[in-house]
């Protein structure tokens, strides 16, 4: 009877190591990355832990514990994976202490792999027909480098077999070459040395096709370019990486290969009195030409692409954030148009709550030029209406649609109604989606667009949640960069923007409630499906009515979400339910009732935070909790602020150096900042341009929506480039 191998389990994970390397990594102490991690295990969201837990963690921000989040993410995938290797090698019986030692002790993704390649299951290679001809042997001798007691003819003449293919001892010493070339290739400590000299020496080029410089001529600066490996900037490698997968770019790793192979010689080859020297200098040189550097290449351009995109998807994550927590103007009755020129501008009126009044299609612009009727519209849609506010999408027809509407306001002594460009990005992508068609199905497309336009204007943040992030089009080669990444990071911020601000549950939609912290798109819909047959909620309280929502999410959902007008005060506010005891208690202390502490500034100013502080609370929350109370429900947002794009102005023949204009900043990147300035192509403030000092991030100098003062540098028009400056603007 056949005994079945028994398969050993592998447990590669220690969480006290894990803690340790998480702590120092971050600049923690342990204790608070333990409690993030417990608090993280037990189904806790980011901004509930951050905003409720602060005790716990040793007062940690959203920062921080992404920061801890992602690398206990890492640790558990790098265990995880420790253990598929080390069960697979024992399988292979081929497993020793020592080697088991260094994969579980080994930190390093990149190391692990170079550890488990001589075990990995690989396809059909010169070294493995060797081995079938019998050639390992003569190969394992060769590694070895121990004197010879005969002749290297009769030692290699054993290895001659023309039945497998093996007709002479030249061919025996090239096939056990092929076999010793592989093994050195596939030693981990060389792979590591040469991934580090060309790290720190190496460089990056990048060679136009044959053929294709015609095609390529946006790549023009690559077309023989070449950086060291570490300088080389991240925006400068995804250009060259976008240029390699659009056929057009071929990058490569270069090294001083005379330097390399001289080194790697001196390395490998350690009796130089051996018999086959000269043959062992010659694989050293194929085993680094044909193996070791395709291998180094290979591994330096992904750690660098790792790097860039990681660089990048930061600058997107930062301009997302800034652009959602963009000043809102508010709740007053907006018009939204979406411009054109043939099909007309589409006009939607939304009130004060973003509720659809009306619609109307102009021909203010080319062809038809109707300005005459377009104005009587749009005049008997802001009387009717009290219309406030007036947003106009910045697409299309954007600038002819301004002036128009500047002329109307003028003209018609509409002092009480302020007219906005907006960005326009991704309002078709929503205005096709599923959710619009919901939201409006008897509307056609463009008219949910104008709807939306509307929206951005009268709260930027309610109204992107409903886009893919992607679309909004504030990145930095955002659709190079690993995606799944990208998402992750983009997701999180839209997540921590919808609650640092807090979300009205009564007049929310589903796509703005499923980022609440543990709601979720499912909970969303069921919120709005009760809220929708019950009428307002009244109360947090009464959230827990909302089938399948439990204990659970309420506890993470419930300090986010603003009841206003309800039973409960606080229902208004960043207080937690579970600490509206402390605030009785407050209320207790200064013979006052909630309702006459909530908003009063000086009745919370009397309170000494020390004296509420219990085993449930401590000193951060009660500070917290006294904050709120002074101004409950306070939007982090600023105040809204319109910018002024210069009449006449309209097209890029319009521009002229050394004018001075002001602009809207739509995008930040590492090596500037895009500014629209009402010519329908956005200009670009070079890094050096910024400022009259040294700038080494542009975004320590510029965010995603700033109104900024600047003068044009040159205008391409073949090109359709801007060059703008803002240095010695603030000075004249």
């Amino acid at each position: 009877m056949e005994s079945k191998m028994v398969t050993k389990k592998f447990d590669c994970f220690d969480l006290d190591k894990v803690v340790r390397q998480i702590a120092k990594a971050v600049g923690v102490s342990e204790k608070s990355v333990r409690t993030t991690v417990e608090l993280l295990d037990s189904g806790n969201t980011i901004p509930f832990i951050a905003r409720y837990r602060k005790e716990a963690t040793g007062t940690l921000d959203e920062i921080a514990l992404r920061s801890v989040e992602d690398a206990l993410s890492r640790a558990r995938e790098l265990a995880d994976r420790k253990a598929t290797i080390l069960k697979s090698i024992d399988q292979q019986e081929l497993l020793t202490p020592e080697l088991q030692r260094q994969i579980e002790s080994c930190n390093d993704k990149q190391t692990l792999e170079s550890l488990y390649l001589p075990f990995k299951p690989k396809r059909r290679t010169r070294a493995t027909v060797a081995r079938e001809q019998g050639l390992q042997p003569l190969a394992d001798l060769l590694l070895n480098q121990e004197k010879l007691n005969r002749s290297t003819g009769s030692v290699l003449q054993e290895f001659v077999r023309p039945e497998l293919d093996v007709p002479d001892t030249q061919a025996a010493l090239r096939g056990a070459c092929d076999i010793v070339a592989e093994v050195w290739s596939e030693d981990a400590e060389t792979r590591q040395w040469l991934v580090e000299q060309a790290t720190n020496d190496g460089q990056i080029a990048s060679h136009v096709k044959r053929g294709k410089k015609e095609a390529a001529s946006k790549f023009e600066m690559y077309f023989d370019h070449r950086e060291s490996v570490n300088r080389i900037p991240s925006h400068r490698f995804l250009a060259m990486k976008r240029g390699e997968a659009e056929g057009l770019l071929r990058i490569s790793l270069e090294l001083d290969d005379q330097y390399v192979t001289r080194k790697l010689q001196q390395k490998l080859i350690h009796n130089h009195q051996f018999e086959f020297c000269d043959a062992l200098r010659q694989t050293v040189v194929d085993c680094y030409e044909r193996l070791l550097l395709s291998a180094t290449e290979s591994t330096v351009v992904q750690s660098l692409k790792e790097d860039a995109d990681g660089d990048a998807i930061i600058v997107f994550a930062k301009n997302l954030r800034e652009l959602l927590l963009a000043p809102p103007a508010g709740p007053r009755v907006t018009v939204g148009i979406d411009p054109g020129f043939r099909t007309g501008c589409k006009v939607a009126v939304v009130d004060g709550t973003g509720k659809f009044l009306a619609h109307a299609t102009i021909y203010p612009t080319p062809p038809r030029n109707d300005t005459e009727a377009a104005k009587k519209t749009l005049c008997k849609l802001i009387t009717e209406h009290d219309v406030k506010l007036i947003s106009i999408g910045n697409g299309t027809a954007s600038r002819e649609t301004d002036t128009f509407v500047s002329t109307l306001v003028r003209e018609e002594s509409l002092k009480d109604v302020t007219k906005v460009m907006v960005s326009e990005s991704g309002a078709s992508i929503y205005s096709a989606s599923d959710l619009a068609v919901s939201e409006y199905p008897d509307l056609d497309v463009t008219v949910r667009g104008a709807i939306s336009i509307a929206h951005r204007l009268q709260d930027p943040l309610a109204e992107l949640v409903k886009i893919d992030p992607k679309s909004i089009g504030v990145g930095q080669y955002q659709h190079d960069v690993n995606q799944t990444l990208l998402k992750k990071s983009l997701v999180r911020e839209v997540e921590s923007c919808v609650n640092s601000v807090g979300v009205d549950v009564n007049l929310a939609s589903a796509p703005l409630l499923a980022h609440v912290a543990g709601i979720g798109p499912k909970l969303a819909q069921k919120i709005v499906d009760y809220r929708d047959a019950n009428g307002r909620f009244k109360s947090r309280q009464e959230l827990l009515s909302v089938p399948k929502l439990g204990k659970k999410a309420f506890e993470q959902c419930a300090g986010f979400l603003r009841i206003l007008n309800g039973r409960q005060p606080l229902d208004n506010s960043a207080v937690h339910p579970e600490s509206y005891y402390i605030v009785k208690a407050m209320a207790t202390k200064l013979a006052a009732d909630t309702q006459q502490l909530v908003g009063n500034v000086t009745l919370s100013e009397k309170l000494n935070a020390n004296e509420f502080v219990d085993d449930k609370s401590g000193l951060p929350t009660i500070q917290d909790i006294l904050s709120e109370l002074a101004k409950p429900g306070r939007d982090p947002r600023s105040e809204f602020k319109v910018a002024r794009f210069a009449e006449g102005i309209d097209q890029l023949q319009d521009l002229q150096v050394d004018m001075r204009l002001e602009g809207v900043v739509t995008n930040v990147t590492k090596f500037g900042a895009f500014v629209d300035i009402g010519v329908h192509q956005d200009g670009l403030i070079h890094i050096s341009q910024l400022a009259d000092t040294y700038v080494a991030d542009p975004s320590d100098i510029v965010s995603v929506g700033d109104v900024v003062q600047v003068r044009v540098l040159e205008v391409d028009l073949d090109r359709k480039r801007i060059a703008l400056s803002r240095k010695q603007i603030d000075a004249e």
